[in-house]
C-alpha cells in the first residue's frame, strides 16, 4: 500500500480535506509521533507541508457572505494572493481604510479566511482520517494510546477554532493590560470589530517566524531570551491567566529584531482552565520537581491521570516521566538550562521516549480532557527551545511565577 505514488494520492487527498488532517498531524507531531507507524507521521507532516489555497471566486464568497456585497470598501488596498495557508484558513495582507480602521489612519492588517464549509465537514473528514491509520497500522494501534479519545478531542478543538469570532474575543483579551498589553516582551495585534466567524481581520505584525530560517541568524542571547520568553509565558497562561493558546506551531511566534517583541498571531487553539484543575497540575508539577513519588501518585490521582488500580510498573513509569519533564524546574539542576542537541534536555526526551512502551501496555485510562492541549503547548516550547539551542535559567521563571500562586482552600 505505502508506495511512493499512493503516498502522494494521500497526500493530495489529505491536505485538499485540509481542517481535520492537518489538525491531526499537528496533534501526533509533537508528544505523539514515536506512537504511530512511522509511514502516518510521514504522511501528515508531507501534508503539513503542501497547503492548498481557495480558488479566487471561492475567496471572494466568502468574503462577500461574511462582511457583506460592498466589503472591499473597509480597505483602501487588498492582496487576493494569500501569503500563508493553515488547516482551516489562509491569510492575506491589505491595508485598512482610515474610516474603518480602530486607529482611525490607514493600517496593515493581516485577513484570515475560512475555507468553505470545514466545520460541516469535520465528522467525515476524521474518519477518513481514522479509517486511515487504521489500515496502515492494520487495526493493531495499542489499546493504550486511546485514539477515540484523542480523535474525540481533537474534534472538539477543531470546533472551537473555526469560531473566528472566539479567536478575536482572546486576541482581544491577551493584548488587554490585564494579560500582555503592558508587558514590553510580547506584542498582541488589535482586532477589526469587523471581523466576524469565518474572516479575522488584525492588525499586520513584522516579525519573522521563531522556528524558520530565521534561527541561523540570531545571536545566541536572540535564541536565549525567545526562548525564556515562550517558556514564561507558557507558566503564566497555566497559573496566572488559567487561558493558554494551546498550538505551538512555530510560525504563531514571530521574532522582531527591532522591537525585540516576540509577536503572537493565532489564538484560534486557545484553551481555559478551572481553578480545581490548575491547582491540582501545580501540585503535581511541584511534586515531581521535589520528586517525591507519594505526592506524584497522589495528585495524578486527583487529576485522573491514574485509577488506583495500576501495576507497579506502570506507577514507576508515570512518575519517571512527570519527574523528567519537571527536570528544569527542580532546585537541583544547573542553571541556567541548556536546551538543544547532545544536551541533558536531549537524554531526557530520551528516556522519556523509553518510558512509551510501558505506558501503551500498562495505562489504564486516557489522559486528562485538559492535558492534551497543555502537554502539546509546553512540549511545543521546550521543542523550540531545543530547536534555539538556548540556555535558559528555568529556575528562575518558574519562581517568579508560582510563587506567589493562591491555591484553593
Amino acid at each position: 500500500m505505502m508506495t511512493e505514488a499512493n503516498v502522494s494520492r494521500l497526500v493530495s487527498k489529505l491536505s485538499r480535506m485540509r481542517g481535520a488532517a492537518l489538525k491531526l498531524g499537528q496533534f501526533m507531531s509533537i508528544q505523539d509521533s514515536q506512537l504511530l507507524p512511522p509511514e502516518i507521521d510521514e504522511i501528515f507532516r508531507r501534508v503539513q507541508d503542501s497547503a492548498h489555497y481557495m480558488p479566487d471566486w471561492q475567496m471572494e464568497q466568502v468574503l462577500k457572505t461574511s462582511l457583506g456585497s460592498d466589503w472591499s470598501r473597509h480597505f483602501t488596498s487588498f492582496t487576493r494572493t494569500p501569503f500563508a495557508a493553515a488547516s482551516i484558513g489562509q491569510v492575506h495582507t491589505g491595508i485598512l481604510s482610515a474610516s474603518s480602521s480602530p486607529t482611525g489612519q490607514e493600517a496593515p492588517v493581516a485577513v484570515k479566511i475560512q475555507f468553505p464549509y470545514i466545520k460541516e465537514s469535520i465528522d467525515s473528514d476524521i474518519g477518513y482520517v481514522k479509517m486511515l491509520i487504521g489500515t496502515i497500522a492494520g487495526w493493531g494501534m495499542p489499546k493504550g494510546l486511546f485514539l477515540d479519545k484523542t480523535i474525540k478531542v481533537m474534534k472538539e478543538e477543531l470546533a472551537d477554532e473555526c469560531d473566528y469570532t472566539r479567536e478575536a474575543s482572546y486576541l482581544s483579551r491577551f493584548g488587554s493590560p490585564s494579560y500582555l498589553g503592558a508587558d514590553p516582551n510580547f506584542k498582541v495585534p488589535w482586532v477589526w470589530e469587523g471581523s466576524t466567524d469565518r474572516v479575522l481581520v488584525m492588525e499586520k505584525v513584522d516579525g519573522v517566524s521563531v522556528g524558520g530560517a530565521l534561527v541561523d541568524r540570531l545571536t545566541q542571547q536572540d535564541r536565549d531570551d525567545i526562548a525564556a520568553r515562550i517558556i514564561e509565558l507558557c507558566l503564566k497562561e497555566l497559573f496566572v491567566f488559567r487561558v493558554m493558546q494551546t498550538d505551538p506551531n512555530w510560525t504563531n511566534f514571530l521574532w522582531n529584531t527591532k522591537t525585540r517583541q516576540v509577536e503572537l498571531v493565532d489564538f484560534g487553539a486557545t484553551r481555559e482552565y478551572s481553578k480545581e484543575f490548575i491547582d491540582n497540575w501545580l501540585r503535581l508539577l511541584q511534586a515531581a520537581a521535589e520528586e517525591d513519588r507519594n505526592a506524584c501518585i497522589e495528585w495524578s490521582l486527583k487529576l485522573g491521570y491514574l485509577t488506583g488500580q495500576e501495576h507497579e510498573l506502570m506507577l514507576d513509569t508515570h512518575v519517571a516521566s512527570m519527574q523528567l519533564l519537571a527536570t528544569p524546574f527542580k532546585s537541583t539542576t544547573q542553571q541556567p538550562f541548556f536546551f538543544g542537541r547532545d544536551s541533558q534536555w536531549s537524554d531526557i526526551t530520551g528516556q522519556i521516549r523509553a518510558q512509551i512502551p510501558m505506558m501503551l501496555k500498562y495505562r489504564l485510562t486516557p489522559p486528562p480532557r485538559e492535558t492534551y492541549s497543555l502537554n502539546r503547548k509546553l512540549s511545543g516550547a521546550f521543542l523550540l527551545a531545543s530547536r534555539l539551542g538556548a540556555k535558559v535559567d528555568c529556575k528562575v521563571i518558574w519562581d517568579g511565577v508560582v510563587k506567589d500562586y493562591q491555591f484553593s482552600s
